[in-house]
């Protein structure tokens, strides 16, 4: 017996999960969907289904901190197939979702007739994007981009919580970890993003946001 196809819908808005829900129980016949409407839902799901098929995100959803839920979900989860959805669909923001990690970005404006395309295309192993990769080619990731990237997972989510204002001994308490070790992960973390601080972490970190890419954006 062929398992179910297991597809993740995060995002905040309760209308648009219903109209994707609906979407994806009418086009296939074999789907267990999970709805995450907050980061710290999609974590859990992640846990209790890090077997899933796909994961459609929304890069706005609560304390996803632009793209830097995307990295860390593709570095943790990488045989999870991610599409990005947004309601920007500017070049930069879909370049760079694809250059960290996406296999897909779908506009929210797409027909639902696009978006299953989509879905079936990233679930046939391709990239799928509204904009031609000829077009992409030209986005490209700046250094701090690139050294976030390369964080391991639990460097990132740590880096993460350094954003949420967390304290040491709430991230050891959080993660399981002893407060030594999340200060060690924390230098680790500074020599790689090349900052003395958990202010210039996040200062760094915010260049993954997604009201710098739009400044990009207009500025080109």
């Amino acid at each position: 017996m062929i398992p179910p196809l297991k597809i993740i819908i995060a995002d905040d808005h309760p209308l648009f999960r219903q109209a994707l829900v609906n979407i994806l129980t009418s086009q296939f016949d074999n789907v267990t969907l999970f709805e995450a409407e907050t980061v710290t839902a999609l974590d859990e799901i992640l846990q209790q289904h890090d077997d899933a098929d796909l994961l459609l995100l929304d890069l706005n959803i609560p304390k996803a901190h632009g793209f830097n839920t995307l990295v860390n979900i593709r570095n943790t989860y990488p045989h999870i197939g991610i599409v990005v959805i947004s309601g920007q669909e500017d070049k930069v923001t879909v370049g760079k979702s694809m250059s960290f990690g996406a296999a897909g970005f779908i506009p929210k404006s797409t027909s639902a007739h696009q978006m299953v395309k989509a879905i079936n295309s990233v679930l046939a192993g391709q990239q799928w994007s509204p904009v031609n990769s000829s077009d992409l080619a030209s986005v490209t990731l700046d250094s701090v981009s690139s050294k976030i990237a390369s964080l391991s997972p639990r460097q990132h989510r740590i880096l993460m919580m350094f954003a949420d204002g967390l304290l040491n001994k709430q991230i050891a308490y959080e993660l399981g970890l002893s407060e030594a070790t999340v200060k060690a992960h924390a230098s680790a973390i500074f020599l790689k993003l090349g900052v003395h601080t958990r202010t210039q972490a996040v200062i760094a970190m915010s260049q993954l946001y997604l009201d710098k890419v739009s400044l990009v954006a207009e500025v080109e």
